[in-house]
């Protein structure tokens, strides 16, 4: 009896060996021990894509009828605008670019970025102080304004940011400002709980009218760097943070999926995993310029996108 526990923790620690020393480079620079409640939840991914399949996106004849899909463009802060093209669900949405739609260094080919926002008002102070417990020194505040048309900005979020430096993926942790909530062209809905800053009351309900429901799993390939400051602010979410063979970092609870790879190539969006209103019976494969989005069987879509050669 003895002898066979001794081999089953023998084995037990062989199997988890090869995660331990993937993960070590990464997990050396990110905080240790698992925070309890979960304060952050995906709220969007931004990915720049080449022009073709940005393009064949906005052109598409499908994506209207799949999704609540739309073509906008936003000011934000110091009057800076982006135009990109919206998949809008019920609690999370999709941000996609074409190369050159951005400013900045946020315009090249595989850039990208992650929304994780709060669902109750003051947890993103909590969220700030779990990363200073956690090491970062010097968490970056950001409020983005909103101009609906009139040259006045609205309070629209405030983030938080690990760092401003980085190589193609910048994520920050968010919570909605009640002056966007109270703003009628905000088009937003009453709330659900004191405090409510959420996700279903940011988005309306017009995902009802169609197939998609939710983002519910997203893979992109970062640089280490990018990564390694990543991997603080899931921590301070309350995530459960895995690390995987070869240093991907997956991230689960809070519905959504999040899967970050070290690009070994050309880094940026590789694949979203869409969660659907209801399950259908067929296969339907949409060919989106360099991307393929498959829709069904049952009540998920999966939808690919090729790194260029």
């Amino acid at each position: 009896m003895i002898l066979r526990r001794t081999l089953r923790a023998l084995m037990a620690l062989l199997l988890l060996l090869p995660l331990v020393a993937a993960g070590t480079t990464a997990a050396q620079a990110s905080p240790r021990g698992q925070h309890g409640r979960q304060l952050l939840f995906f709220n969007h991914m931004y990915a720049v894509l080449d022009r073709e399949t940005a393009d064949a996106i906005e052109h598409s004849d499908y994506l209207p009828r799949f999704a609540n899909f739309q073509l906008r463009t936003t000011t934000g802060s110091d009057g800076k605008t982006w135009s990109g093209r919206y998949l809008l669900g019920r609690e999370t949405y999709l941000e996609l670019f074409a190369e050159g739609d951005l400013p900045g260094q946020d315009a090249q080919l595989g850039s990208g970025g992650m929304g994780l926002s709060t669902e109750h008002a003051g947890d993103l102070a909590t969220v700030r102080r779990r990363l200073v417990d956690l090491g970062v020194t010097n968490p970056v505040d950001f409020q983005q304004t909103r101009d609906f048309g009139d040259g006045v900005p609205v309070p629209w979020f405030d983030s938080v940011f690990t760092t401003t430096d980085y190589d193609t993926f910048s994520p920050w942790a968010m919570e909605y400002r009640p002056e966007y909530f109270a703003d009628p062209r905000s088009n937003t809905e009453p709330a659900s709980y004191p405090g409510d800053v959420g996700r279903e009351r940011y988005l309306n309900d017009d995902y009802r009218e169609h197939l998609m429901r939710d983002v519910a799993g997203v893979r992109m390939a970062i640089s280490e760097r990018d990564l390694t400051n990543t991997v603080p602010l899931l921590y301070a979410g309350g995530f459960s943070v895995h690390f995987l063979h070869g240093g991907t970092v997956l991230a689960t609870r809070g519905g959504t999926t999040i899967r970050l790879e070290p690009n070994t190539g050309q880094a940026g969006l590789r694949r979203v995993d869409l969660s659907l209103n209801h399950p259908v019976w067929y296969r339907h494969v949409e060919h989106l310029g360099r991307s393929t989005l498959v829709v069904g069987p049952g009540s998920r879509a999966v939808w690919t996108f090729s790194a260029p050669a």
